[in-house]
């Protein structure tokens, strides 16, 4: 496992837990509003914390924390997540998955021997848009589809969520998102905030009004929306 970054603690990361969240390095997408685009674009073994040092400090905290969020950058394209998560669920931790749903064969895996317990899947916009959204103009989204497919027909918890960008997202688009994930609840809208830390400059949020009247298109299809990152 290739972890570049460990929050000891986090009440908003997990819904209903006391958790840590591991940021793991690397990712197959170039979204040009990813918050955390150095562990995208720069993978520095360097700057990798062991896992031994991470299991060292979950031993640490049992009785203390309930969860572990692992995120990323994309932690599905770690070759040993299977390993890593049962090491975690050893230990009695709750795992959370964050994932942009590329490589739905190891979130099957994972999902099947029950090594997640939640799973946050990024929808990054309708399907239509989802070349410039992810950076990729010609990225064929039949893995994400078949993501989106292993949760809403599977038992693990999810949710389905989307950070929106005003340059990237139109009424258009979420409509489309309703249909195509149509009963898969909850869905979260996230407002665009600026990092500081961005593959991509210039782009920008939509007021609270606008993110309002976007979550009424898509609870035609999908009426658990909610709004985050709004004030």
């Amino acid at each position: 496992m290739k972890i570049q970054g460990l929050q000891k603690l986090t009440l908003l990361d997990y819904p209903g837990q006391v958790a840590c969240t591991i940021f793991t390095a690397g990712c197959n997408f170039r979204c040009p509003f990813c918050h955390n685009a150095s562990l995208v674009t720069h993978v520095d073994d360097s700057l990798c914390i062991s896992e031994e040092e991470i299991v060292h400090f979950l031993r640490k905290r049992q009785g203390i924390l309930d969860g572990v969020c692992i995120s990323g950058g994309e932690p599905l394209m770690q070759p040993d997540i299977m390993e890593f998560a049962a090491q975690v669920k050893e230990l009695g931790y709750a795992v959370k998955l964050d994932t942009n749903g590329s490589f739905p064969v190891r979130l099957a895996q994972l999902v099947e021997a029950q090594l997640v317990d939640y799973v946050a899947m990024d929808i990054k916009n309708a399907p239509d848009s989802y070349g410039k959204t992810i950076g990729i103009e010609r990225y064929d989204i039949a893995p994400v589809l078949q993501s989106v497919d292993i949760l809403m027909n599977g038992s693990v918890p999810f949710e389905f969520r989307t950070t929106v960008v005003r340059e990237l997202h139109q009424r258009s688009d979420f409509a489309a998102i309703g249909r195509w994930i149509k009963g898969g609840e909850p869905y979260f809208l996230q407002n665009f905030q600026d990092s500081g830390d961005l593959i991509q400059s210039g782009l920008h949020d939509y007021s609270k009004e606008i993110l309002e009247q976007a979550a009424e298109i898509i609870r035609k299809n999908v009426p658990n929306v909610e709004l985050r990152g709004v004030d």
